[in-house]
């Protein structure tokens, strides 16, 4: 292998030491996680179909990447402007809604419905979101035995919740493009010696703790940690050993404050 590549190789194995750690602290989900959450949608509120669509920042399109439900047609895979449809108006609002005729809605898109193979009578949809904006929608369709209820609109919002969190946690993957991105980045623009020799390993696992951390905030320091036990693999067992006492008692900590938070709440 090439100097080049050895140096490539290093950043590589550097990056991934970082996104296990992350991987671990936030498992990652994908698309069949979003499928399963859709398949509840359906059978717990007795619809005939339900779709989760996703923002895509790059292209700025919501994209349905899950859906289930005999009516559910070809919407996997569709994309929509984010402001397009009563999916469109509830991402953008993030206003859930319940609409008992969807043909008399002027929100709705008819051609987006027909692309799909089928058009809805009635519809409920919630945005996906949390303390940190939105990031989809959850639709249902057609409930069996009539309208969609206010009952079902908040159980659509906590199975969005779900759909919400594996979303973000997702977002793992991204990430670790942009710490890669960066740290090769930051790598081109070392000065580089004579000699030609690749870099040295400390310098790279340096140049990718700076990607990592520069990832991470105040709401969500995943990364900071992930790169933090990433460099414990130079430790010595005594310190290691230490470090895992440390993080069992945050664990403890972290335990005992969401079980007195769960008591406070129980209190009349």
């Amino acid at each position: 292998m090439s100097r080049e590549g050895d140096t490539v190789e290093a950043v590589l194995a550097a990056v991934g030491r970082r996104v296990a750690a992350a991987d671990r602290i936030a498992p990652r989900h994908d698309d069949e996680l979003l499928t399963a959450v859709a398949m509840a949608v359906v059978t717990t509120l007795e619809a005939q179909a339900a779709s989760i669509a996703l923002y895509d920042a790059a292209t700025d399109l919501l994209v349905f990447r899950a859906a289930s439900g005999p009516a559910a047609g070809g919407i996997v895979g569709m994309a929509i402007e984010p402001e397009v449809g009563i999916a469109g108006y509830v991402f953008t609002t993030g206003q859930p809604l319940a609409v008992a005729d969807v043909a008399a809605d002027p929100r709705f898109e008819r051609s987006v419905a027909e692309a799909t193979g089928h058009v809805p009578s009635t519809l409920l949809a919630v945005p996906l979101n949390d303390e940190t904006g939105t990031v989809g929608v959850l639709e249902a369709l057609d409930k069996n035995d009539g309208t969609f209820s206010l009952r079902d609109l908040d159980i659509a919002t906590a199975m969005g919740g779900v759909a919400t969190l594996a979303v973000r946690n997702g977002r793992l993957r991204q990430d670790a493009g942009a710490i890669l991105a960066t740290a090769l980045s930051d790598l081109l623009a070392e000065p580089t010696e004579s000699t030609g020799e690749p870099a040295d390993p400390a310098a790279i696992d340096a140049l990718v703790a700076r990607a990592s951390v520069g990832l991470a905030d105040d709401d969500d320091p995943t990364w900071a940690i992930a790169d933090r036990i990433a460099r414990l693999g130079d430790v010595d067992a005594d310190a290691k050993r230490l470090a895992i006492d440390w993080l069992d008692a945050l664990i403890r900590h972290g335990d005992r404050a969401d079980g007195e938070r769960g008591r406070r709440s129980e209190r009349p």
